[in-house]
């Protein structure tokens, strides 16, 4: 019997820690950073698995920190709202002081995971909790621009993971930064547009005209056109040491239209099925262009 209810009591523990850090999403911010370090790699065959584990649990518990930060500054809201009313927090299975000593345990821990890879890392992984906590997450209820902050500490992982591997922050590491910088709008808006009336509930600005209509669409085509062009700026040889062959840009470019496609059918349908399905994509794009990005170093 005691060890039944251990085993509950550890699995209740375990989802929650899941559900606290917004484990799916910390995995992908993850996977960006671990991109991004293979990116920054010179040589595959004196590869440094050290440091790419420490990236990643490092890089996991900066993420984690954000978002449990963001859920015990956000518990009244989050009950408000039905995708998030199930949460430890505002469901009462987590204490807001429990949730907080976890958000600084991640923080210290992650700082100084990040701090042994090189200073410049873990400097950026500050600078995105701080953004994402202190800045964007009170705008949210506050205007439609806390999208346009957010996107910077959402740009950082790709980024990072480029710095975490060469100590550098030059010309490759702000081309990386761009891209999923311009990725995060479309992403974003998508998921503003078809969760639009339980943000609603909570007060919350996720749209750039507040509304569900063309201006907002519009805006999602050209920041989708904005990332295609980024995205290309690789093969054009002014980067530095990030390079992509012609082949891949075209992978990318075709990548690109995909997404694109989708965007403009969100401008055409302005339903929350077309917003969902542009969201889906948009992690599917991000996904297969770091991944074109890395075979492309690898095979050439």
């Amino acid at each position: 019997m005691l060890n039944t209810l251990s085993t509950i009591s550890l699995k209740s523990i375990y989802i929650d820690f899941k559900a606290i850090t917004k484990a799916g999403l910390a995995v992908s911010v993850v996977f960006s950073s671990i991109a991004g370090f293979v990116l920054g790699e010179t040589d595959f065959h004196s590869f440094h698995w050290l440091v790419l584990l420490k990236l990643a649990i490092g890089g996991y518990c900066m993420v984690g920190a954000s978002n449990a930060f963001n859920q015990v500054i956000e518990k009244d809201l989050d009950a408000l709202m039905d995708r998030t009313k199930n949460r430890p927090i505002p469901a009462g299975r987590m204490q807001s002081n429990v949730a907080l000593t976890i958000a600084s345990l991640l923080t210290i821990i992650g700082i100084f995971l990040l701090y042994t890879i090189n200073p410049k890392t873990a400097m950026f992984g500050a600078i995105s909790i701080f953004l994402y906590t202190s800045v964007y997450t009170p705008l949210k209820t506050v205007t439609s621009l806390s999208v346009f902050v957010g996107a910077f500490p959402g740009a950082i992982p790709f980024m990072l993971g480029w710095v975490a591997a060469t100590g550098n922050f030059g010309i490759e590491a702000g081309t990386l930064f761009l891209i999923q910088f311009f990725w995060q709008f479309p992403h974003f808006w998508a998921i503003g547009w078809f969760l639009y009336e339980d943000y609603e509930k909570a007060g919350f600005f996720m749209l750039p005209t507040g509304k569900k209509d063309k201006g907002t669409a519009l805006q999602v085509i050209l920041y989708t056109v904005w990332l295609i062009v980024a995205s290309l700026l690789p093969v054009l040889g002014y980067t530095g040491q990030l390079y992509i062959t012609p082949i891949a840009a075209i992978i990318v470019f075709l990548l690109g239209l995909w997404m694109l496609f989708y965007a403009v059918r969100l401008y055409q349908l302005r339903t929350a099925k077309a917003a969902r399905t542009l969201m889906l994509v948009s992690v599917s794009y991000i996904t297969l262009l770091q991944l074109v990005y890395i075979f492309d170093k690898f095979l050439r």
